[in-house]
């Protein structure tokens, strides 16, 4: 990673070996130097997990002029750690976790591992971004997307972002023409209706369905659903600054 050219990390929670990764970097390997890590199996799911209690295995997968590639047996906050300590010369300009296979709006912001590998890119001072598509599948065909991936990546590159703010992307699951354009969003007010199914004496398997609260137009639920990419900018600092503004009248004694 000696050019001039931009330097881009990338990550994500599906494991190395994902079609959405695979595509993000073969897009962004046009306008960057590349370096991939990502876990070495399907981490979704692991929010900011980090391995604090078992040893991290770092496999070098592929090398060439101006171009990467490792997997990691840790989490994808994992992933970004250790390229940081062990793998980089120098900082990267842009980090990007993606693209998952299924959507991370709304609540899903807490538990996914995609967007939380690009919140540790924001720990480590990089400007971060994570981009998802609602559909799960495997063989979603992404190339429709090239375009507005190459874009904002150089957008990111050239102007940055906010200390502290990453932003949260999503695609929905809509043929392109239906598409009606890009929306910057407000997080929705929504959350899992879970259950467990008991499949053997003592196992059980996480199910549920995404319930929405938020009818808000300005709200990341409304609009995937009504066929926009949806951006979120969160950020680091969880305040709630007008909680504290109550709380200052707090009377406890110790």
């Amino acid at each position: 990673m000696q050019s001039n050219r931009p330097f881009i990390l990338i990550v994500n929670d599906d494991g190395v070996f994902a079609p959405g990764l695979k595509f993000l970097s073969t897009t962004l390997k046009q306008i960057a130097d590349i370096l991939v890590i990502a876990p070495e199996k399907e981490q979704s799911g692991k929010s900011h997990a980090i391995s604090v209690d078992q040893k991290i295995k770092l496999k070098k997968l592929k090398v060439s002029d101006g171009y990467a590639e490792y997997s990691c047996s840790g989490t994808p906050a994992d992933c970004v750690k250790i390229a940081m300590h062990e793998l980089v010369q120098k900082k990267p300009d842009l980090c990007v976790s993606g693209i998952n296979h299924g959507a991370n709006f709304s609540i899903s912001t807490l538990y996914s591992g995609t967007v939380h590998a690009a919140i540790e890119g924001t720990i480590q001072g990089i400007p971060s971004i994570a981009i998802s598509h609602q559909n799960y599948s495997k063989d979603i065909d992404f190339s429709h997307f090239k375009k507005f991936i190459i874009n904002i990546a150089n957008y990111i590159l050239n102007t940055g972002l906010k200390n502290g703010v990453t932003l949260n992307i999503n695609i929905p699951d809509a043929p392109f023409l239906e598409i009606k354009g890009i929306k910057l969003c407000n997080q929705g007010n929504g959350n899992w209706e879970e259950e467990y199914e008991k499949k053997e004496q003592d196992y059980y398997w996480l199910t549920g369905n995404f319930v929405s609260f938020d009818q808000s137009k300005n709200s990341d639920i409304w609009a995937i659903n009504n066929n926009y990419i949806t951006i979120v900018p969160i950020k680091l600092d969880m305040t709630d600054y007008n909680c504290l503004k109550d709380l200052k009248d707090l009377d406890i004694n110790v």
